[in-house]
């Protein structure tokens, strides 16, 4: 297959209240032009809708019917994400007509890792098909529940592309690639066969809703707060007991896994240092699970931004951790970049997750295809 123009979409768990957007040229194997990203911000009516959404998402817990609310949610973010793709498309001096496929993440809404009972469950709200009506190109969406139905995590889906890049940046298998979302997840990679990733803990996400609760802001900016907070080194240790940082991957969290509750009763500064303190050191137990200790991160997502925890990875996760502009990438569109590379892989046939990242019995592809 000859590279296309594909378009990704990706919205956080952390709902910074943006759509990351990003055009990327590739067959689903190599990345052969990067093109333009943009974050196109929701109106602040999605924003509140979407907040609403998830709270009620984590009342509903996959027990009985759907809230009502999901149906509003997914065509108002539908309709929004298509809005953005078009606009990105249009500024870069292409049609429609130029766009292979759009690879539609969708919202995140609510997300079980399986257990030795049961399978998993993920809701992601998009609907893919009126997203392909709406622009007029094929859609490829729900990426995740075909891997949770094959008794797989679900996540992280990130790992294939993560290789791709450091294909061509490094192939020792000493550089992993660190994503800081509302989640936190890890990718090595060993420079032949053998990939390997999972959610290492949480990211931003008690800590954004840390920061909003007590001051309305929606984040830690700059790493201020974490920079001027002292650590509670007694509670983190505590904190750092939890049996989930041990486990042996594959291994998936949900944005709720991990909270704003593990700081509670801390003044402002010294929370936010807490929370920051517990991602940073959930990393470095990561690292040590993996077959080999890497000795840098290149560190993607909007936790890069803040100062306080890439200054914590090193002391605490005891590596060198460097952005990901460092090896020529995007830091801010590398989620998003993932999603247009998923898509042309959906339209090949070629397996999206594997043993060694989301648990699948074997490599497998995903997503469901629309137009």
């Amino acid at each position: 297959m000859k590279p296309v123009w594909a378009v990704g979409l990706m919205t956080g768990t952390v709902l910074d209240g943006n759509v990351d957007v990003a055009l990327l040229k590739t067959d689903g194997e190599t990345v052969t032009e990067f093109g333009a990203y943009a974050l196109k911000p929701y109106p602040q009516e999605i924003r509140d809708l979407l907040e609403e959404t998830l709270a009620q998402a984590l009342k509903w817990g996959f027990d009985g019917p759907e809230p009502e609310i999901f149906k509003t949610a997914e065509e108002a973010l539908t309709r929004a994400q298509s809005t953005a793709v078009r606009e990105l498309v249009t500024e870069s001096g292409l049609t429609m007509a130029d766009i292979g496929v759009v690879g539609f993440h969708g919202q995140t809404v609510l997300h079980r890792a399986p257990t030795k009972e049961r399978l998993g469950d993920t809701r992601q709200l998009g609907d893919g098909a009126l997203m392909s009506e709406l622009l007029g190109t094929k859609v490829v969406y729900d990426f995740r529940t075909a891997d949770m139905r094959a008794g797989g995590q679900g996540a992280p889906l990130s790992a294939v592309y993560h290789a791709a890049l450091l294909k061509g940046a490094d192939a020792s298998g000493e550089t992993a690639v660190l994503n800081l979302g509302g989640v936190a997840n890890v990718t090595w990679w060993d420079g032949a066969d053998a990939v390997v990733a999972f959610d290492t803990g949480p990211a931003n996400a008690p800590l954004n809703d840390f920061i909003k609760a007590h001051t309305g802001a929606e984040m830690d900016r700059d790493g201020a707060l974490g920079l001027a907070g002292q650590v509670d080194e007694a509670r983190l240790a505590k904190l750092l007991e939890h049996k989930y940082l041990t486990a042996p991957y594959p291994k998936s969290l949900d944005r709720f896994d991990f909270g704003a509750s593990m700081a509670d009763g801390l003044e402002l500064e010294n929370g936010a240092a807490t929370l920051t303190a517990f991602t940073a050191s959930a990393v470095g137990k990561a690292l040590d699970l993996l077959p080999h200790r890497p000795k840098r991160l290149a560190v993607s997502g909007g936790g890069r931004h803040n100062p306080a925890m890439m200054k914590m990875l090193g002391e605490r996760a005891d590596v060198e951790a460097v952005q990901a502009e460092t090896f020529g990438w995007r830091g801010d569109a590398v989620e998003a970049e993932c999603f247009a590379f998923l898509a042309v892989r959906a339209l090949r046939g070629l397996p999206i997750s594997y043993p060694g990242t989301t648990g699948v019995p074997a490599p497998m592809t995903g997503g469901r295809l629309a137009g």
